[in-house]
């Protein structure tokens, strides 16, 4: 008992040591209570749960176990609060996924416990070289992640989390943090990048390109260094040596060509020059002044106010200046005499009567004054009218601020301008025989260097421009073909030497490779090259030791581990999954998920308590978390000092209280699986339609008698019709022939088929098929034994006489064979006649009886008008009364036409009418048809059984005339 005892208390004090606390920690599928430091993962929590767990990293589920895990993942009101490194949720989705940020976790004790600081993985916006301490005991790497250290003993590249750094193989000893990517990159970035987590580089400050392979304008050097402050233009670029070729000057903001600006962004114009009338400033000369051939503003000769650009010559003289006759940019001055004739000689004038001395500053003029002068003295120079001394440099003294622009010219005797761009300018040891060709620029106009005496914009080859006052040009060493910044530092050289480093060598040196007379240094990726591109490398730094298709590579693969020796990279054992050379003693990380690492080998893992080793971070749970075991001698044990909680280890339960939201392609699939089964139902719906419409079109036709099948001949007919095509209208199910109006007479159908379905109709509808075969009184009359020879008159006293007739005939079958008997054998019954109604607009106007059935519309039962029988003829009439039928009272159904029709057979008469004149043309033509003598040879009579048409009385058409070499058709179906 005191043996339990004492151990109980080992225990807490064990775990006091390491601040362990008790908590309940999970992985997917398995949560373990015990004690533990674990600062790694994030902790699940949920209002009302009897603890909170702290979740290791990896993927949880709807369904994952066990049920105290469960029933806090789908809890509305869930929340996750992560360790360093690991991410903040106030609500969660799942599946959730619990991983480090990119980036790296280092802990100040193993198993990832004590304090823990987490480095981010470098992005585009806080690209930056990382390099920091490497003092941990243990440490966690985001997926796709690597991260270079360096020791005493090398560099090391890390791809996997390590529990313990102690078991890792070699002396590790003094890390430091080198560099930390991610391998996502499908184009490794140069080494002025950073692989980020989303596949791109990110460029560090100065570096541009898709890999970060060169520097930006203004920057140079293998750092990408920025060029000098007060640089507009150096040698940048990656092999640039960032010499200042071009100082920053002051830059014109106020349009000011030929002048400075003022700081109140006025322009003070060079001596000579003046506004534009367009009003650009300082674009122009001034008055008195013309413009040269090499751009600048020379002063007019003496006496001249205005002369011709280039040439200089005098367009307008002072007063009393005459043109010189000689000379044609000159103006003679005016000749001075007394009043006597007297010339003045010069340094006289006359004062009238006599003539009188100049002032002492003049050498010849026009009056006492100073002003008066025409020619300065000895010494003086004209300068606006007056007389101005000049300094020992010919300067003159204009009385205006220093460096005036203004110099002596001892051939003109007047203050000339400065060349261009200058704002001073000087003849050195002026004398009266010094010329103006010998005035040198001192000064120049902002944006301008001083070579040679004149402005220019840079300076030219062979020289530099000095650093003391960056503006004179300077000349090189006589070593140097060009230079910059001091006159030995040079760009070029002379007698056939290579420049490196801003001297003159025979031969260049490492890293560096002969181009256009100077050694220019290789990429910084390199450590020899054949150029200057990061993609042009003979072989690289230890920094970067993976020489590969001319780049040099920080790291080979994952599996792989480069071998100094050979200078490449070698597979890792196949026990590692990174290693660091190599044999199965060298891995940094197991490939297999069942082992751990010790002492930089790979063994079996022995987890307790039924835990597993957990994926990623290379250790057991039971190592993780201590897990106190139930004492069998006693009560007492350090088991009993966790609260007990259950649902640890039960499976989970479904208890269906839990609906979660389903996702956007959950929805898609639903709405498209019931559009397919509507779109199923529509379809069935519409094919049992189609059979129970085709069903009663068969129970029709078998009642009708119509479902006979074709005849051979008819079939035969329908395959030539699909084999050679036919226009439209023209198919028929046997034999045709045409009208004169061109329409298809199609095959007469069996009589007895036509009485059996008319019967069958009678039989149905008696009362109102008698109505409707009244209307069509040609289908009732039966007289097919007249003589068709009848005179005109006759025809129409049989019209008359059937209109007579009593329509209430018995339906016997011996009239129907007996039309049907006449027309087969092509002749017309002249009551044909009498199918038309007394009322059609179509027969009173072409004489052709109606061929179709008059539409019936309801219409008051009304007897016939007296006055429609007020112009008929009489004559014709039949007066003897035909049998009277039973009154009919529904005889108001029927349309006008079919009462008319109708009314002839009812108890009153029908009268009979004078034929219209379209009926006397149409008895006529028929006459002439019928007439042996008077009927022409290429009429054909249709009424002539030979040809099998039963056409009404007049119809006609022409005989076919055959054109070809034989007499009828080929066409076995149109014969």
């Amino acid at each position: 008992m005191f043996a339990s005892f004492f151990s109980i208390l080992s225990i807490f004090g064990a775990l006091v040591a390491a601040q362990e606390t008790a908590s309940v920690v999970c992985i997917a599928g398995q949560c373990v209570q015990g004690f533990t430091g674990l600062t790694l993962g994030a902790k699940l929590s949920a209002p009302g749960a009897s603890t909170a767990l702290l979740l290791l990293p990896g993927q949880y589920t709807e369904s994952t176990n066990p049920q105290l895990l469960h029933s806090i993942l789908t809890s509305n009101s869930a929340s996750l609060a992560g360790s360093s490194g690991f991410a903040n949720s106030t609500s969660i989705s799942l599946p959730l996924s619990v991983q480090l940020n990119p980036g790296l976790a280092i802990y100040g004790a193993a198993n990832y416990s004590s304090s823990a600081t987490y480095i981010a993985l470098p992005t585009s916006a806080n690209a930056s070289n990382i390099t920091a301490p490497f003092d941990a005991s243990s440490f966690a790497l985001s997926s796709n992640t690597w991260a270079e250290v360096t020791s005493s003993g090398g560099r090391i590249v890390l791809w996997d989390a390590a529990p313990d750094l102690s078991q890792l193989p070699g002396s590790l000893s003094g890390l430091t943090l080198a560099q930390l990517q991610s391998s996502s990159c499908s184009t490794p970035c140069a080494s002025g990048g950073v692989c980020t987590s989303q596949g791109a580089c990110a460029c560090l400050p100065g570096f541009t390109g898709s890999s970060c392979e060169a520097c930006e304008s203004g920057f140079f050097g293998s750092n990408c260094l920025a060029c000098p402050a007060n640089c507009t233009t150096c040698d940048d670029g990656i092999s640039g040596s960032g010499v200042c070729l071009k100082v920053q000057t002051e830059t014109q903001n106020c349009n000011c060509l030929n002048g400075q600006c003022a700081s109140d962004g006025s322009c003070a114009c060079n001596a000579g020059w003046a506004d534009n009338t367009n009003g650009t400033k300082c674009a122009s000369c001034a008055p008195g002044f013309f413009l040269s051939d090499d751009g600048s503003c020379k002063v007019c000769e003496l006496g001249c106010t205005t002369c011709a650009a280039s040439s200089g010559i005098c367009t307008a003289c002072e007063n009393g200046f005459t043109l010189s006759s000689t000379d044609s940019t000159k103006c003679n001055p005016p000749t001075s005499a007394t009043s006597t004739g007297t010339v003045c000689p010069d340094g006289s004038f006359s004062n009238g009567t006599a003539c009188a001395a100049c002032n002492t500053l003049c050498s010849t003029c026009s009056g006492a004054a100073s002003t008066n002068c025409i020619v300065c003295g000895s010494g003086r120079y004209s300068f606006n009218g007056t007389c101005v001394e000049v300094d020992a440099s010919g300067v003159c003294q204009t009385g205006l601020t220093s460096g005036n622009g203004f110099v002596a010219d001892n051939n003109k005797k007047e203050c000339e301008a400065c060349p261009e761009k200058c704002t001073a300018c000087a003849i050195s040891s002026f004398s009266v025989a010094s010329t103006i060709d010998q005035a040198k620029c001192t000064a120049c106009l902002p944006g301008f260097v001083l070579s040679s005496g004149q402005c220019v914009e840079s300076c030219p080859s062979g020289t530099f421009l000095d650093p003391k006052d960056n503006v004179t040009c300077s000349a090189c060493d006589s070593t140097c073909s060009t230079c910059a910044g001091s006159s030995t530092f040079c760009l070029t050289c002379a007698n056939n030497k290579l420049a490196s480093g801003g001297t003159c060598v025979t031969s260049c040196p490492s890293n560096t490779f002969s181009s256009s007379g100077a050694c220019v240094s290789c990429h910084p990726d390199c450590a020899t090259c054949s150029g200057t591109s990061f993609n042009q490398c003979a072989s690289c730094a230890s920094s970067r030791p993976v020489l590969s298709n001319g780049r040099c590579l920080p790291t080979c693969s994952k599996t792989e581990f480069f071998d100094s020796a050979s200078n490449a990279c070698k597979s890792c054992d196949s026990s590692c999954a990174s290693c660091s050379a190599a044999g199965a003693s060298s891995c940094l990380s197991c490939a297999s998920g069942n082992s751990v690492l010790r002492a930089g080998a790979c063994v079996s893992a022995t987890c307790e308590s039924d835990t597993s080793v957990v994926s990623g971070l290379g250790a057991c749970l039971s190592d993780l978390v201590s897990i106190p075991q139930s004492s069998t001698s006693g009560t007492g044990s350090a088991a009993s000092a966790l609260p007990s909680i259950t649902g640890i280890s039960s499976p989970t339960t479904n208890d269906g209280t839990k609906r979660t939201s389903l996702q956007w392609w959950e929805i898609l699939l639903m709405a498209l699986g019931c559009a397919f089964i509507i779109l199923l139902l529509v379809m069935c719906w519409r094919r049992r339609a189609r059979k129970r419409r085709a069903m009663r079109t068969q129970e029709f036709a078998k009642q009708k008698r119509l479902d006979d099948k074709l005849s051979w001949r008819e079939r035969v007919v329908r395959f030539g019709e699909r084999l050679f095509g036919h226009s439209i209208g023209e198919r028929a199910l046997g034999s045709r022939s045409r009208g004169m109006t061109g329409s298809i007479a199609l095959r007469e159908v069996d009589g007895d088929k036509i009485d059996k379905m008319r019967e069958v109709e009678e039989a149905r509808h008696d009362r109102d098929m008698d109505k409707i075969l009244d209307g069509y009184a040609y289908s009732r009359y039966e007289d097919s034994r007249h003589s068709r020879a009848l005179s005109r008159n006759n025809t129409y006293d049989k019209r008359s006489r059937y209109l007579a007739a009593p329509s209430a005939q018995p339906k016997s079958k011996s009239s129907r064979p007996s039309r049907r008997h006449d027309r087969e054998r092509g002749t017309v019954n002249d009551a044909d006649l009498n199918t038309m109604s007394d009322a059609s607009m179509y027969t009173y106007l072409t004489g052709q009886p109606r061929r179709t059935a008059d539409t019936r519309q309801p219409v008051r039962k009304v007897p016939v008008p007296t006055s429609l029988l007020r112009g008929l003829s009489t004559r014709n009439l039949d007066r003897s009364p035909p049998p009277r039928r039973h009154a009919d009272p529904e005889r108001s159904r029927f349309s006008a036409s079919s009462y008319s029709a109708s009314y002839a057979s009812s108890s009153s008469p029908s009268p009979s009418r004078a034929p219209t004149p379209a009926e006397e043309y149409a008895l006529s033509v028929l006459e002439r048809e019928r007439s042996p003598v008077r009927r022409s040879p290429a009429l054909i009579d249709l009424d002539d059984e030979g040809h099998g048409y039963g056409g009404r009385r007049g119809d006609y058409r022409l005989r076919h005339t055959n054109t070809g070499g034989s007499g009828e058709s080929r066409n076995p179906f149109r014969r």
